[in-house]
């Protein structure tokens, strides 16, 4: 059997675990969550190191790219080099290209009302194949990685604008504590109820809402009556919940397993540990070849 564990500085709440079987092989699935804290993420990795497959990094990105540049997180870098024999991703190299696949899925096989509809991201510079998909459908979309990341109430209306604008952010922002720019720990456990309602005129405005899960959440409206949400990483918490706000149809892209559908870094994970190659020798084909073997889809969910 191979194991896989994501490792996340998210809340232990949304923690999970899982055994399919992919291949005729049994592969472990299982998330950890650390509560916000980067000294137990690297304590955990420290202690499995070597005794897992293939590490996940939950929680916080590794890196975010921008004008041909890569810049690494400072969090994100302590946590990853405590992780010296076991191959650990973050999901990034699988992300981009996915998200563009699902939203085309969503639209194009599903049937969902996307095409040329208002579309809202609340962050889009680490999906940037998502915002493609939306562009190329001809949909009007709103940006909100200022809003959501930096607390900036300015929405930016094309992916050519938010490329202009990473080079001139990242190197300043990667710096950051990554608290401060994501919800983590006991931040993803606040209800959105309990907040002030920002940004609603452009959740509102949209037929489809898209990005990451804690930042739909955080400002969601009572009433997403007859919206699209395309997210990641939901409970089956959060799939009732949005069913109760009256969404038309949920997204996610990775698949259900066992009620949860796990974060991108971990399907990456698991096809690390499938694929068999040592990481650095593994391309985006190869990664696109296993999830066809694997016959992976998105979940929909339809409310109505």
């Amino acid at each position: 059997m191979k194991h896989v564990v994501s490792v996340s500085i998210g809340s232990s709440d949304r923690d999970h675990s899982a055994t399919v079987n992919m291949l005729g092989e049994d592969i472990m699935m299982e998330r950890i969550g650390t509560d916000g804290s980067i000294e137990k993420a690297i304590d955990l990795i420290r202690q499995l190191d070597g005794k897992v497959d293939a590490f996940g990094m939950g929680g916080i990105d590794l890196y975010m790219s921008g004008a041909g540049k890569r810049y690494m997180f400072r969090d994100a870098r302590r946590i990853a080099a405590a992780a010296k024999v076991t191959p650990l991703v973050d999901g990034t190299a699988l992300k981009s290209g996915l998200e563009y696949r699902v939203v085309k899925y969503a639209a194009e096989v599903e049937g969902l009302p996307i095409a040329g509809q208002k579309v809202f991201v609340v962050c889009a510079i680490d999906r940037i194949g998502m915002g493609e998909a939306f562009e190329e459908l001809g949909c009007d979309v709103v940006y909100g990685d200022l809003m959501f990341a930096l607390g900036i109430p300015i929405p930016v209306r094309s992916l050519r604008t938010l490329r202009r604008l990473a080079p001139i952010a990242m190197p300043i922002a990667t710096q950051l504590p990554f608290s401060w720019l994501y919800p983590t720990g006991e931040k993803q456990r606040t209800q959105a109820d309990d907040r002030p309602k920002k940004y609603q005129r452009y959740y509102n405005e949209a037929k489809v809402i898209a990005g990451d899960f804690h930042y739909i959440r955080k400002y969601l409206p009572d009433s997403i009556n007859d919206k699209v949400i395309i997210t990641n990483t939901v409970t089956s918490r959060d799939v009732e919940e949005l069913g109760r706000r009256g969404a038309l149809a949920l997204v996610t892209t990775t698949p259900e397993v066992n009620g949860r559908s796990f974060g991108t870094n971990v399907i990456e994970a698991m096809l690390v540990a499938l694929i068999g190659k040592p990481l650095s020798e593994i391309t985006e084909r190869d990664y696109f070849e296993m999830l066809e073997k694997l016959a992976i889809k998105p979940r929909v969910v339809r409310y109505k």
